[in-house]
């Protein structure tokens, strides 16, 4: 595409963050041309230069400027018969509209300089053009679990809007150092990136400072291994950058395995083990009708913490945070400490 023009948002893409609303029209641009599209000011919404986290309403207009073209069918480089197989093994969920991957731990969902081997890639699996699956969300590249992705563009759009709107149900298992007190709250705690590029991190944040971003993350204590580890749901509200990591680092119990947001506490009880974080469940609006809800079993990495801690899968309450809100008031959350 070689000239500028400018798109309208539709209405089942409100509250979608722009990246994606570009990844979805043109999936073949890659993660470092958007960013150097956005930090060139090349892009606008409503007239304004915009982020890639800029969330986008319905009606706004966005000014595209000339993209690369996308390759020729014949440029693309084939997915082997092994690595469709492998793509097709990771299916937990498929109808016409919706596809659901058992996303590994230690697999991308989007590719880089130094990524070749990434989610996005499997896709062709699928098929290119409008064949081809739309990521609605992320996971981090060691968290494993439930991924969902739109088979149309106008799904993709509806999916992408649920999560906006926090319509999503996120549901992720975690093995934490020691036991919160209380078992069971929500933390609100603003958070901002530090740091450029292998060294960034999320840290908590005065709500004043321009580039803190609100997230709030509710948990529920599952099983308890003495005062060593704690097994935890975690409903992450908001979809920041590494939020669940750095919410548990926030308030003293970091998630086992976790290399870049452990400390001292978790390190011993760490050794051996990956990242300790799995999305096991999302319920979320249909594009069509009703409600979908998918469950990934957990994963190996996972499986080893429960083993190492002796927590059994079964023992888990399936609707952990419906029980919570049919209890006594929780406890809040901010910075680590309690309020009440």
């Amino acid at each position: 595409m070689k000239e500028v023009r400018t798109l309208y948002v539709d209405s089942g893409e409100d509250g979608s963050r722009l990246d994606r609303w570009f990844k979805r029209r043109w999936p073949h641009l890659n993660h470092i041309q958007l960013n150097r599209l956005f930090r060139s000011g090349q892009v606008r919404v409503d007239g304004s230069r915009a982020k890639a986290d800029t969330r986008l309403a319905a009606g706004s207009q966005v000014r595209v400027p000339p993209l690369p073209d996308a390759p020729e069918p014949g440029e693309k480089k084939l997915l082997s018969d092994r690595d469709v197989a492998y793509a097709r093994s990771l299916v937990l969920y498929e109808d016409e509209e919706v596809l659901a991957l058992n996303k590994p731990a230690g697999l991308a969902v989007q590719g880089g300089t130094k990524t070749a081997k990434h989610i996005d890639r499997l896709l062709s699996a699928w098929g290119e053009g409008v064949q081809r699956p739309r990521l609605v969300h992320r996971l981090d590249r060691d968290t494993s679990g439930v991924l969902l992705l739109g088979k149309t563009p106008s799904a993709a759009a509806k999916l992408s809007g649920a999560f906006a709107k926090r319509k999503a149900e996120k549901t992720y298992w975690a093995l934490v150092a020691g036991n919160p007190t209380p078992q069971d709250g929500l933390i609100e705690l603003h958070l901002a990136k530090k740091g450029i590029n292998d060294r960034e991190m999320v840290v908590p944040a005065d709500p004043k400072d321009p580039a803190a971003d609100p997230a709030e993350t509710e948990y529920v204590t599952l099983s308890r291994a003495g005062p060593r580890a704690s097994w935890m749901a975690l409903r992450p509200h908001t979809g920041r950058t590494h939020q669940l990591r750095a919410h548990m680092k926030a308030i003293g119990h970091p998630i086992l395995g976790d290399p870049k947001y452990g400390d001292e506490k978790s390190a011993p009880l760490s050794e051996g083990l990956k990242l300790q974080l799995h999305a096991r469940r999302l319920v979320v609006p249909h594009p069509a009708a009703g409600l979908l809800a998918i469950e990934a079993p957990i994963s190996p990495e996972l499986a080893e913490g429960f083993h190492r801690f002796g927590f059994e899968e079964h023992e888990a309450d399936p609707e952990p945070f419906q029980r919570k809100r049919n209890g006594p008031p929780s406890t809040k959350q901010t910075r680590g400490t309690r309020r009440k």
